[in-house]
């Protein structure tokens, strides 16, 4: 309970997941600010529990992240707000209890992109 009161929502989505062959899934994804991305990840495993249980739905937790434009006014642009560094962070978000073990980015023909990921096998 400590942690939690340092724990705010900004937004919620709702999307549905849809994989391939099998029908699509419903699923909330939950915005928190990044300054209290750290408490929510402490107590994410309760929060996504309990709210797997009362909506029967997927829960993701997110980080709110801001993406600066390239060119803006003259100071430096932070790594951290980049857009593929954003994309990525996301990406870490939406699989947290497990952790990225590899990524490839395959761009077809016609410029789209399919990136696959491989999660580490310990963290089921």
């Amino acid at each position: 309970k400590g942690d939690l009161q340092f724990v705010f929502i900004t937004q919620v989505r709702e999307f549905e997941i849809e994989t391939k062959g099998k029908a699509s899934k419903p699923a909330i994804v939950i915005q928190v600010p990044y300054r209290s991305l750290p408490y929510a990840r402490r107590v994410h495993s309760t929060i996504v529990g309990e709210l797997e249980k009362k909506f029967k739905k997927h829960i993701m937790l997110v980080g709110q992240r801001t993406i600066l434009p390239v060119k803006g006014n003259h100071q430096k642009r932070p790594r951290n707000r980049t857009l593929t560094s954003v994309h990525e962070a996301v990406l870490n978000d939406l699989v947290f209890p497990s952790t990225i073990v590899a990524k490839r980015t395959r761009v077809r023909l016609d410029g789209s992109r399919l990136i696959k990921i491989w999660l580490d096998g310990n963290d089921k």
